[in-house]
């Protein structure tokens, strides 16, 4: 049987269930048996070449397995690498015969030979690919991950006796002398970012813990003048969906592979496995669906189960069960406060008519450069809390907290989600205009503004002057703790409404939590690496509108009024 042959197999198998594949693995064998039908066509100038990709494939049996049970056997490619690496190898143009595969993605389970696979990648790159001088970096925001796949490049080598002598490993770089070519990692914290880059191939590992696609963008840009380079991500998923990889990189290629969406990218090979929505993390059948290698033998199993059975025992190890093991985006960070799904699951896009409602205002006055915040919370009388907000920043700072705070502040005022004030710093008579205008301009009832003490003597006087009655909120936790785990659980139950406010939702993302012994917790100011301001600002609502909103429950239960 062809190479060829096989694959075509393995993709049917992937279709009619023999092979155990969630949905974007059927799509992305389904985009392969697509492509073969289509394949040397005026509309598909590509063709696929067996002996291409079995190069690629001799050469990563060549090395040996650096760690695990298999460590000095030499490698077998795994199925599921049989059918990645094949696609990205064997797919030319028909004319050219340069490679159709300019950019790869694949997203897979821990202990799935990510690492193994990324360094056989880096070493055909620079020593068997056929170019010379040939630059292959593997980047990282940190100089110890950048090392970890060159260091397997460098072990693999190392094990590899057909090698001896044809590389060098001198002033951190892989050298193949015959071709002039070399392997270095590249680090953003390193500093080592610089232009000039020509880059015949850019290993990313695991950017899904990348804040930025800086080091990402630098070497696409460093692409430019070969004439068929290769960028290379491997990654599991991650727990921060506002990072560029869950953000950009993978809803991008989850709509390449559905064959449903409009977009199209014949230069960028996709495979995802992962779990799919409705599985059941305890259904061991599933597990191979993001663990293909892992689950291809017993000891793997066995360490999912115990994996499982730690996250099911602690459950501040689930969030990295199903994001490491099972391959399942989770938005939430170490310590974090909210879960974002369920979160998201609150908002609404109907417009509210809350005209005549009663509401409670909370306000964060923060300092005069940063974000300031107000939030408005209206119990509905029937256990539901409808929520809003609205953030204030001085103009002149904007563009340098943009850069800082990496995001878009400026789109966020032109949504009418954040005011922009005049100058460099807040002027506080701007959040008394606007609640006095929202009040007037909708019909709010403002029961109370309760405030934050810190930085507000003033503003809490002048609002008492006007006529509002002005609650001071202590910021400890005997005040906080039961507002902030309230405001949580009613989330939770799906008793919170808002309208989808982009920056109270990113807010929500960046808040984390501190508890003491006893189990009391509030939102840690000194540890949310991004700004909390609004949420910050919801809480003191909250602390005074769940008072009331119990009062009107006990009122309903006791008149035999209450339904919900």
């Amino acid at each position: 049987m062809s190479l060829r042959e096989w694959i075509i197999d393995y993709a049917q198998g992937c279709l009619d269930g023999q092979v155990v594949a969630c949905q974007k693995h059927k799509w992305a064998a389904q985009r392969f048996l697509r492509d073969i039908e289509r394949e040397g066509t005026d509309a598909f100038p590509f063709v696929f070449d067996d002996a291409k990709a079995a190069r690629f494939l001799f050469w990563m049996s060549q090395f040996r397995h650096t760690k695990g049970k298999l460590q000095g056997q030499r490698i077998d490619p795994h199925p599921i690498q049989v059918f990645v690496f094949a696609n990205i190898y064997g797919w030319v143009h028909r004319d050219t015969g340069l490679r159709r595969f300019r950019k790869a993605y694949w997203q897979v389970g821990r202990k799935n030979a990510k690492s193994q696979s990324l360094a056989c990648v880096g070493s055909y790159e620079a020593m068997a690919m056929g170019e010379n001088m040939s630059e292959v970096y593997v980047g990282a925001t940190k100089a110890e991950q950048s090392r970890i796949v060159w260091n397997e490049i460098k072990a693999q080598l190392a094990g590899c006796a057909d090698l001896k002598g044809k590389y060098r490993v001198a002033y951190g770089k892989i050298e193949h002398p015959k071709s002039g070519s070399f392997i270095a990692a590249l680090s953003k914290d390193a500093g080592k970012t610089g232009d000039g880059l020509n880059v015949q191939c850019g290993i990313i590992d695991e950017y899904h813990a990348h804040e930025t696609s800086e080091i990402y963008d630098v070497l696409v840009s460093g692409t430019g003048a070969r004439s068929q380079p290769l960028m290379v991500i491997i990654t599991t998923a991650g727990f921060d969906l506002s990072h560029p990889c869950y953000s950009v990189e993978y809803r991008y290629v989850s709509q390449i592979l559905d064959p449903d969406s409009p977009i199209e990218n014949d230069e960028y090979f996709v495979m995802v496995n992962e779990l799919d929505k409705d599985d059941d993390i305890k259904d061991e059948t599933v597990w191979e669906k993001a663990n293909p290698i892992l689950c291809s033998y017993e000891e793997g199993r066995a360490f999912l189960r115990n994996e499982l059975k730690a996250a099911l025992d602690v459950p501040e190890k689930m969030r990295n069960f199903l994001t490491k093991n099972m391959n399942i985006w989770v938005d939430q960070k170490d310590n974090g406060y909210m879960p974002l799904d369920k979160w998201r699951a609150c908002g609404t896009d109907e417009t509210l008519d809350l005209g005549g409602r009663e509401c409670y205002v909370g306000v964060d006055l923060s300092t005069k450069i940063d974000l300031t915040s107000v939030a408005f919370e209206f119990p509905l009388g029937d256990g539901r809390y409808v929520v809003k907000h609205h953030s204030f920043m001085p103009e002149d700072t904007m563009a340098a907290k943009r850069r800082t705070d990496k995001v878009p502040y400026d789109l966020w005022v032109q949504q009418g989600w954040i005011t922009a004030t005049d100058g460099a710093v807040v002027d506080y008579r701007y959040i008394q205009a606007y609640i006095r205008e929202m009040e007037r301009k909708h019909g709010w009832v403002i029961k109370e503004i309760c405030y934050d003490p810190y930085n507000a003597t003033q503003f809490a006087q002048e609002m008492e002057a006007e006529g509002y009655v002005m609650v001071e909120i202590r910021q400890g936790v005997r005040t906080l703790s039961e507002p902030t785990k309230n405001l949580r659980e009613l989330v939770l139950s799906g008793r919170i409404v808002h309208d989808n406010d982009p920056v109270l939702t990113w807010a929500m993302s960046n808040a984390v939590e501190r508890a003491d012994h006893n189990g009391n917790i509030m939102l840690d100011k000194a540890h949310s690496t991004e700004r909390i301001d609004p949420v910050a600002a919801l809480i003191n609502a909250h602390v005074r509108a769940m008072r009331v909103e119990e009062v009107d429950l006990n009122a309903h239960i006791l008149s035999d009024d209450f339904s919900f």
